[in-house]
């Protein structure tokens, strides 16, 4: 077992938009912003008892950290609960069980009155924002967004760490084909360097979001995250700027999900073990 070579991302206070348009969103650079969040509504009501007040009677879909398998249709919920259960449970005891894209604005509306779009240069679409809850020790598997957004990703009550890998690192990454991840089997805690050589070749990027930091993750960029304790998310997209993003976004929503999902129902198992196998030996290829 091993441990990556992780650089820590930048730490600003707060920022103009220029330099971030300028310094962060024109080089594509991963940064986190602390004072972004303080004249919002959320920064002084947001924490687990208030979603419990406002939305406790909702039923929440909920995924834990199996592996995928042919008999799951794409982000298919694993199980679902009364979000005040849920939120009991995440300060009870460390569970897997996470909340994922979960729309919870449109269900709860008094919730757009606590955040504010910020106004840093991105051009944000102005779709209601998703959600993302995680109890101590949760962990997100390593992935990339399907839309290649460029993304503001805040984080409220507790501490989440998150693990950034540009795209440029993709070949050392083992990326399973006709998907978004990379293989469910590497531990990004505790890497098997024998088992999975490549990863030592990979330059990867760290940060800890406490209560009210945004995280700007650029197009394309791998991510893991670990909920350090019981909290919540919330991210804000902007569109690709480069073209290319453009394209493989659009291949990804109207292409490869759809293709991937015929090969499960087809297939089964076999194609799931295929791709694993596959991306084995492709990032091998590399080194």
């Amino acid at each position: 077992m091993g441990q990556f070579q992780l650089t820590p991302i930048e730490r600003v206070k707060n920022i103009s938009k220029e330099d971030f348009y300028n310094n962060y969103f024109k080089k594509q650079k991963p940064v986190v912003i602390e004072g972004l969040t303080k004249d919002w509504p959320a920064f002084e009501k947001w924490n687990l008892n208030y979603i419990k007040e406002v939305a406790g009677d909702k039923i929440v879909p909920l995924y834990d950290d199996r592996p995928v398998s042919h008999e799951d249709g794409f982000n298919e919920a694993h199980a679902k609960m009364k979000m005040s259960d849920y939120i009991d449970l995440l300060q009870k005891e460390p569970t897997n069980y996470r909340i994922f894209l979960y729309n919870l604005m449109k269900e709860v509306p008094q919730l757009q009155n606590d955040f504010k779009w910020p106004n840093i240069g991105l051009r944000l679409v102005k779709q209601l924002p998703m959600l993302f809850f995680g109890g101590e020790n949760a962990k997100v598997f390593m992935h990339f967004d399907i839309d290649y957004s460029n993304i503001l990703h805040f984080h409220f009550h507790g501490k989440k760490q998150c693990i950034l890998f540009d795209p440029k690192q993709t070949p050392y990454m083992y990326k399973v084909p006709h998907s978004l991840i990379s293989r469910e089997d590497i531990d990004f805690d505790n890497p098997d360097f024998d088992k999975f050589p490549a990863l030592q070749k990979a330059n990867g990027l760290l940060c800890e979001l406490n209560h009210g930091d945004v995280l700007f993750m650029p197009e394309g960029f791998w991510h893991y995250m670990k909920y350090v304790t019981p909290g919540f998310s919330m991210s804000l997209r902007a569109f690709p700027s480069k073209p290319s993003n453009l394209l493989k976004a659009a291949y990804n929503v109207f292409v490869m999900r759809h293709y991937d999902n015929f090969m499960r129902r087809r297939k089964g198992q076999d194609w799931i073990d295929y791709k694993n196998e596959r991306a084995i030996a492709d990032t091998h290829k590399n080194i």
